[in-house]
This record gives C-alpha cells, sequence and structure tokens, in this order.
C-alpha cells in the first residue's frame, strides 16, 4: 500500500463481500443472536458525548491488563460466563451475545483453547460514539494501532450496523480502513503496509451511534475444533452441543444417549467435557502468531490443557442412528478427537430405543422441519416421542427442536426451555427432569423432602421450594390406573366363567370375551384359540401419551394374567376412527398366522399384521345363513376380504362360487381359506377387481342365485379412480348387483357404519327385511356393531 494518493481497503480484506452480508444480517435484528456491543460503563469514562468524544481504548497489549470479550449464540451467555468463572476470570454480561472479562495475554490464550460454548474472543479496542463519518474515521485514526497491529500485519475489517446514522456498513469499512492505515503508516513511520503477516480481523460494530472497535484473536469461530471433518445433514454446532450437556444433569458416572446422534457431536462434545480435555487444543488461531505474545505464553497454556487432561472414565457414552453413513462420520470424528474409546455409536431406530441403565442423560437434537424436509413428516415421530421414552423412567431428557407446539403435541410440559439458536434456526431447549439416583429404593417413591437440589445445574437452579419431579418424565401408572385394571380383571375373570362352556357348544374356538363393558376402559378382546387379540377404540381420557402407553401395557398384562395367556401369545393394536384406507391397513411384516376353528370349518388368521385379523367374528351368525342357502348356488361374494363367506357357501353346497376383491393379498388369503378346507376347483373363480368395476364389465355377466355384498364404510384407496362411501354409493352398488342376480335371487347386504339410511324407495322391486338383530352373536355386547339386510329378487 503505498502512500500518497487516495487509501483504498487492501484486496485482502474482502470488504466488499463482507459488507453485505453483514449489512444483510443487519437489516432484521431477530436473524442475529449476537447484539452489537456497547460498553456498559458511564458515558462520562468515554470521554463526554460530543460528535468527536475522545474513544476509551484498552492498555497497550503489554501492560498486565485489558478488556476482552466473549461472543457466544443469544441464550448461552450465563453458560459462557460459568465457563469464564471456571477459568478463574470474573466476566459480566453486556448485550446479548457478549460476556465481557478483563485478563492479560495469557487470558486470551486460555479463552481459545477452553472455551466450549463461546464463538470468538475478542480485543475490545475502543468504545466511542459516532454520529457521523468525521467521528468514526478521526476517533478511530487516533487510537494507537500500531501497539496492536505490526507493520506488516493483515487487517482486514469487517462490519455491522443497527439502528445507527451510519447505516452503510460497506462505506463504515472504508473509513475504518482508511483511518487504521493512516495510524500505522504514523505509528510505524513506514511508507507502505503489506499485509503479508499475521492477521488481526478487525470489527466496526455500530448500535445507536455508539461505535465499537474490536479485533479478533480466535480466527475462525470456535466450535470449528478440528475433529469434524466429515459431517452428517443438519449437523448441531459444537458449541451449542457443549452448551445443551453443560445445561444438564449428566456427569462421568451417570449414562448417556442420544438416539438421534447424526454425526456424533453431543456424545464427542460430552465426552470431551468428562474427560476435561480443551476444545481448542487441536487447533490454532490467528493470535499465536501475534508478536505481542512471547513464545512462553502459548506453550503454557498448551501445557496445560495437557497437564489438567484426565483419564476415560468408565461410563461409555452411546449414540445412536438410522443413518449408516452418518454414523461411519461419527466415528471417525470420534477417532479424531481423542475419545474413541469413551463413545459407542450404533445403528437403531429410535422405536428400538432400550437401556438397563438408570438414572442417565438422554441429550438429543431429533430432525425437524427446517433442516431436513416439511414438518408434518417428522410429526409421527415426535408423537411416538412419550411412548419411546418411557422405557427409560428413571432419566432425564434433554430435547432441542424448533418443532412448533411440541409440548402440546406429546402432551407434557417441559419443567425448564430455554430459546436457543442452532446456527440461525430459533429452537427451543426442553429439559425434562427425572428423578435424582437414590441407591435402594424405587425413584419413583423418593420424598420430597430428601430430593437433592444440588442435581439441577446451578445455572438452572428454582427455589428451593420447588423440586425436581420424584416420577417418571414419560409414563407411570396412577392409583386410578390400578384401580382400573382391577376392575378389568374382575370383570374378565367373570366373562371367562360365563363362557367356560360355551364356546365348546357352539364349535368355535373364536369368540369375543369383552367389549368395551366398562366404559373406562374402551378395549375389546378376542380369544383366537389359545391366543388374545386386544384392540384399543379412541375415548377421551386424562392420561398424556406416555401415561396411556404405561396403562395399556398395565390392561394387556391385566389381560394375560386373568386369562391365563402367556404375553408371546397376546396381539395389541389400536383401532383409530376409520379414516380414507385405514380400514385394513397393514402394520407390520411379522405375519404371525394360526388356524382357527367355526362351523366346522377352519380359518386362517393373522394376529399381528393388520388391525384386523381377517375373520370378522361379529358375522358368525350371517355365515350360517349363507351356508344354509348355498346348496346348488352360483354365489358371488363382493368385497370379499378374505373369503370367509365363500367358505361357508362352498360348504353348504354352492355350485360355483365367484370372490371379488381389489387387494391381492386378500384374494390369495380367501383361496388359502378354501384349501384349507377342501375347496379347490376351477368352479371356484377368484377375481381382482373393485366392486363397481367388476359390476360394469360385460366379460363378468353371470347369473348369480346367492350373493353377498359386505362393502367399507368408507375407502379413497389410490388404486380405484373413484371414492367409496357407503352411504352415497350403496344404491347404485345393489343396483348393479340386482342386474346380476337369477330371479328370485338372494343378497345379503351388510355394514358398519351406524348411521346409515337404506334407501328403501330405491329397491322396490325387492322383497327387503332388515335382520341385525338375529345376525349378531350374543357374546357381542354391542348389538349394533353391524346392520344387515336380506333382500329377495323377484321371481
Amino acid at each position: 500500500m503505498q502512500l500518497g494518493g487516495e487509501t483504498s481497503v487492501c484486496p485482502c480484506t474482502e470488504l466488499g463481500i463482507n459488507g453485505t452480508v453483514m449489512s444483510e444480517i443487519n437489516r432484521d435484528q431477530t436473524t442475529w443472536p449476537g447484539s452489537i456491543l456497547r460498553d456498559p460503563r458511564p458515558r462520562e469514562l468515554l470521554g463526554g458525548s460530543t460528535t468527536r468524544s475522545q474513544p476509551h481504548s484498552t492498555p497497550h497489549p503489554m501492560n498486565e491488563q485489558f478488556e476482552l470479550i466473549a461472543t457466544t449464540a443469544f441464550g448461552l451467555e450465563a453458560v459462557v460466563k460459568r465457563e469464564l468463572a471456571a477459568l478463574g476470570y470474573e466476566a459480566r454480561i453486556g448485550d446479548p451475545g457478549r460476556i465481557h472479562f478483563s485478563g492479560d495475554l495469557s487470558a486470551i490464550c486460555r479463552a481459545n483453547l477452553w472455551l466450549r460454548s463461546a464463538d470468538r474472543v475478542l480485543v475490545s479496542v475502543a468504545s466511542f460514539e459516532a454520529a457521523d463519518f468525521d467521528a468514526l474515521f478521526e476517533t478511530t485514526k487516533s487510537l494507537p494501532w500500531a501497539s496492536w497491529i505490526p507493520k506488516d500485519g493483515q487487517f482486514p475489517v469487517i462490519g455491522r450496523s443497527l439502528k445507527s446514522q451510519l447505516s452503510s456498513v460497506p462505506a463504515c469499512q472504508r473509513a475504518v480502513k482508511k483511518a487504521i492505515v493512516e495510524s500505522l503508516l504514523a505509528g510505524h513511520r513506514v511508507e507502505t503496509l503489506p499485509e503479508t503477516g499475521a492477521l488481526y480481523k478487525v470489527e466496526i460494530a455500530l448500535l445507536n451511534d455508539q461505535a465499537t472497535l474490536t479485533i479478533d484473536t480466535t480466527g475462525p469461530s470456535l466450535h470449528k475444533r478440528g475433529y469434524r471433518l466429515q459431517a452428517a445433514e443438519a449437523p448441531l454446532k459444537e458449541t451449542l452441543a457443549a452448551a445443551m450437556i453443560q445445561l444438564s444433569f449428566w456427569k462421568q458416572d451417570r449414562p448417556f444417549l442420544d438416539p438421534f446422534c447424526g454425526s456424533g457431536t453431543l456424545p464427542i462434545e460430552a465426552a470431551l467435557i468428562g474427560r476435561n480435555i480443551a476444545p481448542g487444543i487441536a487447533r490454532s488461531f490467528p493470535s499465536d502468531q501475534w508478536p505481542q505474545f512471547e513464545n512462553e505464553q502459548w506453550r503454557e497454556a498448551r501445557q496445560e490443557t495437557k497437564d489438567l487432561m484426565l483419564p476415560p472414565f468408565e461410563e461409555r457414552l452411546v449414540g445412536t442412528d438410522i443413518d449408516q453413513g452418518a454414523l461411519y462420520a461419527a466415528r471417525q470424528n470420534a477417532e479424531r478427537a481423542g475419545v474413541s474409546e469413551q463413545v459407542h455409536f450404533q445403528r437403531r431406530a429410535f422405536d428400538a430405543l432400550a437401556s438397563q441403565r438408570k438414572y442417565g442423560c438422554l441429550i438429543t437434537n431429533p430432525p425437524y422441519g427446517e433442516r431436513l424436509g416439511e414438518q408434518w413428516e417428522w410429526r409421527e415421530l415426535y408423537e411416538s416421542i412419550p411412548e419411546v421414552l418411557r422405557s427409560l423412567p428413571t432419566w432425564s431428557h434433554y430435547i432441542i427442536t424448533s418443532y412448533p407446539d411440541f409440548e402440546t403435541l406429546i402432551q407434557r410440559p417441559a419443567d425448564r426451555r430455554r430459546k436457543l439458536y442452532n446456527g440461525r434456526i430459533e429452537c427451543t431447549y426442553f429439559q425434562f427432569y427425572g428423578p435424582r439416583p437414590n441407591a435402594g429404593r424405587d425413584a419413583t417413591q423418593s420424598p420430597e423432602s430428601e430430593t437433592n437440589h444440588n442435581e439441577i445445574p446451578a445455572e438452572v437452579q428454582k427455589p428451593r421450594s420447588v423440586r425436581p419431579p420424584v416420577k417418571p418424565v414419560f409414563g407411570g401408572i396412577t392409583d386410578k390406573g390400578r384401580e382400573q385394571a382391577e376392575l378389568f380383571r374382575s370383570r374378565l375373570k367373570k366373562r371367562a366363567r360365563h363362557l367356560r362352556r360355551w364356546p365348546t357348544k357352539q364349535g368355535i374356538t373364536c369368540f369375543r370375551i369383552y367389549e368395551r363393558d366398562i366404559p373406562e376402559i374402551p378395549l375389546i378382546v378376542d380369544r383366537y384359540e389359545d391366543h388374545l387379540h386386544i384392540a384399543e377404540y379412541e375415548r377421551p381420557h386424562d392420561r398424556d401419551l406416555g401415561q396411556h402407553a404405561d396403562w395399556l401395557d398395565l390392561m394387556v398384562q391385566t389381560a394375560g394374567e386373568s386369562l391365563d395367556v402367556p404375553a408371546d401369545k397376546i396381539f395389541f393394536k389400536r383401532r383409530e376412527r376409520q379414516r380414507g384406507t385405514k380400514q385394513h391397513e397393514h402394520l407390520a411384516g411379522r405375519q404371525y398366522e394360526i388356524k382357527v376353528h367355526e362351523g366346522g370349518l377352519q380359518f386362517i388368521v393373522n394376529l399381528s399384521d393388520y388391525v384386523d385379523t381377517g375373520l370378522f367374528l361379529d358375522h358368525r351368525i350371517t355365515r350360517t345363513m349363507v351356508r344354509e342357502e348355498a346348496a346348488g348356488a352360483n354365489f358371488l361374494n363382493l368385497f370379499a376380504y378374505t373369503g370367509a363367506f365363500t367358505v361357508y357357501a362352498a360348504s353348504g353346497g354352492a355350485a360355483r362360487t365367484t370372490t371379488v376383491d381389489w387387494n391381492r393379498s386378500y384374494l390369495e388369503w380367501a383361496q388359502r381359506n378354501m384349501v384349507a378346507n377342501g375347496f379347490d376347483g376351477p368352479e371356484h373363480r377368484y377375481l381382482r377387481s373393485d366392486a363397481r368395476g367388476f359390476l360394469r364389465d360385460p366379460a363378468a355377466n353371470d347369473k348369480y342365485t346367492l350373493a353377498v355384498v359386505d362393502p367399507p364404510t368408507f375407502s379413497n384407496s389410490k388404486r380405484t379412480e373413484e371414492d367409496w362411501d357407503v352411504q352415497r354409493d350403496h344404491v347404485e352398488l345393489l343396483n348393479g348387483v340386482m342386474r346380476q342376480m337369477s330371479p328370485g335371487g338372494v343378497i345379503y347386504f351388510s355394514t358398519n357404519f351406524r348411521r346409515f339410511k337404506l334407501d328403501e324407495a330405491s329397491f322396490s322391486e325387492l322383497e327387503v327385511r332388515e335382520i341385525s338383530r338375529k345376525t349378531v352373536p350374543e357374546d357381542f355386547r354391542n348389538q349394533r356393531i353391524h346392520r344387515c339386510w336380506r333382500m329377495v329378487c323377484p321371481d
């Protein structure tokens, strides 16, 4: 840079790029968690309030003490203040994201090496009023820059401005750069400034016309520890991860688990904290090249990090994820961080989470909308959190997320919540305090008088009158729940006694035992041979998601004990209100099948994979009626499902059968049921088609003498062009069936839609008779489980 002529900003400053970025950031204060530093000292210490006030500047760097600033993300100021206190520096929080402390040159070394949750360590050069460019330029020029920046030092200038007259950040950067150049030329008595030496990045920050000048001692942000060369998608910053751990109950002697570990940041940072490994131990800083420092200062600071490092501790910290690539990166990162023996990474889905350990801490950063996709995609995952985490009843749980209405979704308020930023994404850190470790006593019975107030991290301690909960965070059984279990037990035993001989007399091995007999226990219990199939119907209750999951487990356990059925032969399902395609939705792929007996026939039922088992028990009597009319019949089973009606018709002597269903699996299932009963021949047809398409197909024309039509209430399957609504479409459907019937043919029509109204006026040619009361078996408490009509075509 030549003396004389117009002074320009050195290209190495990247002024235009930095200026543009910082200007865009500062137009909206909410997008930048850390605000501009304003010197907290009284105005008179800064030299009055004139336009060109005398700046307050730090002492010469060779002096004993000077002013430093640790910057951090919004919400972490108290954590960084505590970290500085641990280093022996008394600190105070200024504006958001700024923590002020004093120290000598060694403080710069130690702060850069040891601060876990800070972003940078800055030297505060001066703070002064700058309402115009003259004030900014002249005051900056008057500062002793030569005592900091050597004649070959690089000094790019970045800037930001908020609520100030000087709103053009690039213009402010140029003014400051030019002022520093003139100050250095005069201070070093040179004619050129080559900027080939050590880096001294200067920042000009303006807030309410108050200018603050700082020099960055850190370089790349402190979250860049040097170990994460491989990152998973949407990573968590190391500084935030360290803060999350310090805001938790976790200590070296407690289990640690992160079920969404990604590239391993949280477990690795916990291992570094547990072993007291300085986070900056493996990286360099621009200030370690500054001539102001004697070699001893950085050498002693780095030696201190080695001397204070602790040996590996007994606990192995666990991180799990379903992404094998992310786990590979996590293992590599742990190796580079020097904690690979302290951390164990494992591929495991969240819903398979389990641990026999007690009093651990689960700290995690689950996926949320801004990172990997739309928020609705993760709703099911978030709803599963209480049910999954109830398996860790003694643990404390810490979850950071930006997912909206998180507490409402999981139906559990956090014990504490803190607004934090993951990069620029505003998140909330939800903290759920579990019971404290208490050897020799069940934690859920720990009296409040024995609660250890010191269990809560010092930074988040509440008044002593407020204690962490002594019950599990998620789940738990209330006294009311235990009372309900006993009522359920009593009712099941009574029903078992009542039905003791009845199944044998009926020739059945599958029947209903309990059907929401007690309104507050809305369960269905069916017996299939020596197995139980239990289904829950939706009903309002006062339990949260975790408590309800534990309540259901208790009811299932009670049913098994009451009816003497082992747990491995009990199958539980949730039966939600029918919505669209969920009527026979596939739930699992276990394919646990058994054969059951009814009316001298056998049927294959699947107890594991669907909401329904493959055999509708409420149509037991209707099937018998069909068999009694099937001799010599040409039988049509429309919406056939697994073909139970076809089996009964064949056993009644039907000459021919046609079984129609759109679902290939159900159609194959129907054929297996037929073969299991000895019916296997060309007289039995199986057609994959939707009902309306079948009835419109001329190739399907035949004259049937007996038909069963048992459609779903509603369906919007993607495999058909038309939605199905039984109330809207039943007239068209039955008229289509009627056209396929022989004179005098019989149609059995059934639906389980409670509010269904048959449009009898549209079937004036038919003889229509409702037979619902005659078709509901006596083991069904709900006499409105279905409605059924027998329709006879005219001769």
